[in-house]
């Protein structure tokens, strides 16, 4: 069976669309800077490592039929950086599952970004997709990303130990709701 055609999503202030090989020079300005990758990294990446994430996440786009995609801030025209839905293949242990994840660029902290970009994917997963269920991980010193996945209703599923990188991260879960409400919780 094929995966769905990849989507463009639209929300107040943002647009998430797929990636293509086009957003190299900008996406690459962003995931060098230290803090992108931060976890679990603690550093930047090369524009060779930005070109081969860029490959593998169409790649698990058109296998997975889930992948992160660009986020463009409506206002300006930028790549501010990525959100979405994706197959957490680094977590073995987990799987099956889809995860939604974020990481913007510095100059777009603490604008509720990675919250609004949640909120439409985990909608996007839960309503046009079908998940029942959707995680989302994160370094229990990621305070930020935790934040979020709280505002959108994750709760802790449980804390594993992730033996490649040696570090601690907690899985979130949120099941599909109920009564049809999606999003952040109010």
């Amino acid at each position: 069976m094929n995966p769905p055609p990849p989507v463009t999503l639209e929300t107040e202030r943002l647009v998430l669309r797929p990636f293509t090989m086009d957003d190299l020079d900008e996406l690459a300005g962003l995931q060098a800077e230290p803090s992108f990758w931060w976890y679990p990294f603690r550093r930047g990446f090369t524009v060779d490592e930005t070109r081969d994430f860029l490959v593998r996440t169409i790649e698990r786009r058109d296998l997975d039929g889930f992948a992160v995609a660009a986020v463009i801030e409506r206002s300006s025209g930028l790549l501010a950086g990525w959100a979405g839905l994706a197959v957490p293949h680094f977590l073995p242990e987990i799987l099956p599952a889809v995860e939604v994840g974020w990481r913007f660029g510095q100059a777009f902290w603490h604008r509720g970004y990675a919250t609004e970009a949640g909120a439409a994917w985990v909608d996007h997963g839960f309503f046009d997709r079908g998940l029942d269920e959707i995680v989302s991980i994160f370094e229990p010193e990621n305070e930020a990303s935790g934040a979020v996945m709280a505002r959108l209703g994750f709760q802790l599923d449980r804390v594993i130990e992730q033996p490649e990188r040696g570090v601690t991260l907690h899985v979130t879960r949120r099941s599909r709701p109920a009564d049809g409400a999606g999003g952040a919780p109010a």
